[in-house]
């Protein structure tokens, strides 16, 4: 263990009453569940099933919704086997709770104080740790290589800040990656910076994103969606951040401006912060109407606010061109596979670090367009209104993209089997 590792854990052996406060503050705010927040200290929320568990840990939404896949997988695979899920924010919490299978439980994942990684690998005892993309607690990773667990980072990316960041702590990043016996990167830029790191096994078998099945849909709500809709121009701005509604309604007052029935659709990451963006939308003077009563827009309704989860895909079934959020901002972007596979015309600001692979590929086939501002973003959906040939060539194209590499997740379920069943048949011979 490094100086600074070592540092890091007993400063962090320290923190539980900084930790706490955190935690209640987070509660205040929305970011917590109440009647869940003690499983962020380790304290498990139901009980553990009898046999062996894989533990499998998203940060969040999108990392939990690309293992979903591999989840129906490992459950096919090992009829005595259970599932746990572990992510961070309210928001995946809630949308596990209506995606996952039979045999897979969902808990948010503790914080990294080393008390509270031990009471939730003691409750847990997890066969094998399944972990995605860039997710490195040091007192977890410790604590999973020290009782022998064996564990993988799947779909692993390193953005160039991190790498950049990480590289001046090498010594210590690579004691971290040696917990990992395995580490399956997205692209082979990722697969070069994980071996830079430190990383011992690193292969590249592509990103599991591209394998993850259309967004549901409900098939009535759709319908009368639609028919709500009429013949309106429409578009959509998906998984929205701070910072960027605001551009978005500058972008549909430019584009209104052709197009004078033009419908709006807004639809934040986080639909908790309906009250900030009601607020802003009263300010512009637009007449707008809300989804979560469960209203419809109407014909004098500009701007329509999703604040609804579990949604999306009726969102992009409903459109033909949608700018994703995330990116107008230094957020890192979000998935623009989701879209793809409904063959939307996909727009995106400059700030796409966490899809980098992604966007190159899709660019280079013509299924994204890139608008760096307000301003931009209007002219683009001004253009594609009006060119709904183009429009649809580059739906075409993103659906051609996102379902091109549609066999990754079985690549990466046959590099997992060996391990999976060697760490399946030693914890059934200690039962």
């Amino acid at each position: 263990m490094t100086i600074l590792l070592a540092s890091y854990r007993g400063l962090t052996r320290l923190s539980a009453p900084i930790l706490r406060a955190l935690l209640d503050r987070r509660l205040t705010r929305g970011k917590e569940e109440a009647d869940r927040i003690t499983e962020k200290q380790g304290i498990a929320g139901v009980a553990r099933p009898n046999g062996p568990v894989v533990w499998c840990h998203g940060a969040s939404v999108g990392e939990a919704l690309s293992i979903l896949p591999l989840i129906d997988r490992l459950l096919a695979h090992d009829s005595s086997l259970t599932v746990l899920v572990t992510t961070t924010t309210v928001t995946s919490a809630r949308l596990m709770a209506a995606r996952l299978p039979e045999r897979a439980i969902h808990q948010y994942a503790p914080l990294d104080h080393p008390l509270w990684v031990e009471r939730f690998l003691d409750h847990w005892q997890p066969s094998m740790a399944l972990w995605l993309e860039s997710e490195l607690w040091p007192n977890m990773l410790k604590t999973l290589k020290d009782r022998q667990i064996p564990a993988v980072l799947i779909n692993a990316r390193i953005s160039d800040k991190s790498f950049a960041t990480w590289q001046r702590f090498n010594g210590s990043v690579a004691a971290m990656l040696a917990s990992f016996q395995l580490c399956l990167a997205q692209s082979s830029e990722d697969a070069k910076r994980l071996t830079t790191l430190g990383a011992d096994t690193v292969d590249c078998l592509g990103n599991i994103k591209f394998s993850a099945p259309p967004l549901p849909i409900d098939a009535d709500a759709a319908s009368a969606l639609k028919a709500a809709i009429g013949d309106r121009p429409i578009w959509l701005a998906a998984s929205t951040h701070p910072g960027e509604e605001e551009q978005i309604v500058e972008a549909h007052q430019h584009v209104a401006e052709h197009y004078p029935d033009l419908l709006t659709v807004i639809a934040p990451r986080h639909p908790n912060r309906r009250k900030e963006i009601a607020t802003l939308l009263d300010e512009t003077g637009l007449t707008w109407c809300e989804r979560s009563p469960g209203t419809l827009p109407g014909e004098d309704d500009a701007i329509y606010l999703a604040d609804t989860l579990g949604e999306m895909g009726l969102l992009f079934k409903a459109v033909n061109i949608v700018f994703m959020g995330g990116s107008l901002v230094p957020i890192g972007g979000h998935n623009p596979i989701e879209p793809a596979l409904f063959s939307c015309a996909i727009l995106h600001g400059p700030h796409m670090d966490n899809f980098r692979q992604i966007r190159q590929e899709m660019t280079d086939m013509g299924a994204l367009r890139e608008v760096g501002d307000a301003e931009a973003l209007g002219a683009a959906v001004t253009n594609l209104l009006g060119n709904p040939v183009q429009a649809t060539e580059m739906g075409s194209a993103a659906h051609q993209a996102a379902t091109a590499q549609a066999a990754v997740i079985d690549h990466v379920f046959e590099r997992l089997r060996p391990m999976l069943d060697t760490a399946l048949a030693q914890q059934k011979a200690a039962s």
